[in-house]
């Protein structure tokens, strides 16, 4: 190994010390020591940003910062300590992503031995749930008038996000009439609309985007009935879609609901492309990210997002980082950081 290669087994030390740590989303703070001890020992300037509950944002710059490296610093829960197979670190945040900030930080250190001294890292909290962390990183901005790039760190297989398909939080309900279940004929069962309502959503022919791949949702909660010999008055279904431009899944969810049904959009957000470097290898992601809301940390929204490992692994019991990725991760982030640095290219996107 050169001096200037990335070092696998620092990158395998600080991604275990990261982990170790339960960082489940809103207890962040718990982190706070391991990441002061990380920075602080790459020479760094701190800035804790207070978001709630002794949860914080970490800004983390050398000198006058042009690219912000940044990721999020909570995991899915239930927790996974971490242990190492040989090449691979096995536990919760190892791809998603706490190796991805460990490898960010590797990229910053040998970007500093070069004698950069225009980056930063920006730790978020609350991604994995409302991405509180990054909203209010953009109070941050006035800290950073020189950025020209955000690079957003996210499990990609190291290719460069083509965008981010878009998201809708729906609640759906019936209302009926309970009754004995003996006469059902003088109530109204709320859970037969909506099971024919949600048959009927399957049924829609959902769209597909050249660069953002296809349009999908999810049933994830579904709850009907309070007791087994009552006649079920309520019924309520949550659903999560991952949109693509030009989507009318919420309207024709609110055209199929049946007479005693109603919608609730919970929040809607539009899809986003992300603009592409020449040389770097690109793909379509299927998960969303704090990505759409950092880029306005820059005066032209210029952001993108890659990352060592497999959003396939990502919030499963089976989460693992190959250290061979996570080298290969740092290796693009110091090359996209030169890049940005050195030849900002025009956006050629819409924010």
């Amino acid at each position: 190994m050169t001096i200037n290669a990335p070092d696998p087994e620092r990158i395998a030390q600080w991604t275990k010390a990261l982990c170790q740590v339960d960082s489940t989303t809103g207890n962040e703070a718990r982190l706070i020591p391991v990441l002061t001890d990380l920075f602080l020992n790459l020479g760094a300037r701190l800035q804790w940003q207070i978001v709630e509950g002794g949860r914080h944002n970490l800004l983390a710059t050398w000198g006058e910062p042009k690219v912000l490296f940044s990721t999020h610093l909570d995991t899915v829960p239930p927790y996974i300590p971490p242990h190492r197979e040989g090449s691979r670190l096995h536990g919760r945040g190892t791809c998603d992503a706490k190796g991805i900030l460990a490898s960010m930080a590797e990229a910053i250190r040998l970007l500093l031995a070069e004698g950069r001294r225009d980056i930063a890292f920006l730790g978020v909290v609350g991604e994995e749930t409302d991405s509180l962390g990054a909203r209010l990183a953009l109070d941050l901005k006035p800290s950073l008038p020189n950025l020209v790039a955000v690079i957003n760190g996210e499990p990609t297989g190291n290719l460069l996000a083509t965008g981010q398909r878009g998201s809708a939080h729906l609640a759906l309900r019936c209302q009926g009439r309970a009754a004995h279940s003996g006469t059902p004929e003088i109530g109204v069962n709320a859970a037969f609309p909506m099971f024919d309502w949600i048959s009927a959503i399957r049924q829609l022919e959902g769209r597909k985007d050249p660069v953002l791949g296809p349009e999908v949702w999810n049933l994830g909660t579904l709850r009907t009935g309070r007791a087994i010999n009552v006649v079920p008055d309520e019924a309520e279904a949550r659903i999560f879609a991952r949109t693509v431009s030009g989507s009318t899944f919420v309207d024709d969810v609110k055209r199929l609901q049946p007479n005693i049904g109603i919608v609730e959009v919970i929040f809607e957000r539009n899809p986003e492309i992300f603009p592409t470097l020449e040389g770097f290898p690109t793909a379509p992601v299927p998960f969303g990210s704090d990505a759409h809301t950092l880029r306005h940390l820059v005066q032209d929204g210029f952001v993108v997002m890659t990352g060592p490992g497999s959003i396939r692994v990502a919030h499963t019991a089976e989460e693992y980082l190959d250290l061979d990725e996570a080298v290969a991760g740092v290796d693009q982030y110091r090359a996209l950081a030169r890049r940005l640095l050195e030849t900002r290219p025009d956006p050629d996107y819409v924010i």
